[in-house]
């Protein structure tokens, strides 16, 4: 069992600080931040949070997404996902817990979506936003090394993949899976891969 303990948060930390981020400067992408949070689930084994929005937000309702949201003015990219983290689903994680940033990921709806790994540890209770989620679950990470994960399909309108991952019995698609995917590949595992040029499914486009 991969155990949310601090033999986890160091080996994090030190992946995420020998990745060379990518990071994207373009003024037409309007800047995100997500919250890729470490979590124990009841047994102490390390998972990761996972939201369902509910279907009448206005953009991507019903959509599974990782916390996260816009960067307001005065705000990083860290600050802005601990907010959200807090928003959302009512977990409150200071500074100190932000581990390392994944690479900015572009999006078909003009956003640059900058991943920020947070360790959010144990003894975590949810208190979900009901304007906001419909569901938050903690996903094992382990999971994360199924058969199967990722899964690439072809768009007759892109050629780019589009990536998917498998969790909790649904295909999540980028740009969320795609952030699931890097933080599967260099923060768990140390490897070198990038996901910016994996397309996201026609619905996400807008």
């Amino acid at each position: 069992m991969l155990e949310a303990d601090e033999k986890l948060r160091g080996r994090i930390i030190t992946n995420l600080a020998a990745h060379e981020r990518s990071a994207r400067q373009d003024s037409s992408l309007r800047p995100a931040a997500v919250a890729m949070t470490v979590i124990a689930d009841d047994a102490g084994k390390a998972c990761f949070v996972i939201t369902r929005r509910v279907k009448t937000l206005r953009n991507h309702g019903g959509q599974w997404a990782l916390p996260g949201g816009r960067i307001d003015e005065g705000e990083n990219p860290a600050s802005a996902a601990l907010r959200e983290l807090s928003e959302e689903i009512g977990v409150r994680c200071g500074p100190d817990r932000v581990l390392g940033l994944l690479d900015d990921y572009p999006t078909r709806s003009g956003f640059r979506i900058t991943p920020v790994v947070v360790w959010a540890g144990t003894d975590v209770v949810f208190r979900p936003n009901p304007k906001e989620v419909a569901e938050a679950h903690r996903v094992p990470i382990e999971d994360l090394d199924a058969p199967g994960i990722p899964k690439l399909f072809q768009l007759e309108e892109s050629d780019r993949p589009v990536l998917s991952v498998k969790i909790l019995g649904q295909d999540i698609f980028a740009p969320t899976a795609a952030v699931i995917f890097q933080f599967r590949e260099v923060a768990i595992h140390g490897r070198d891969t990038r996901v910016a040029h994996y397309d996201q499914p026609k619905f996400a486009w807008r």
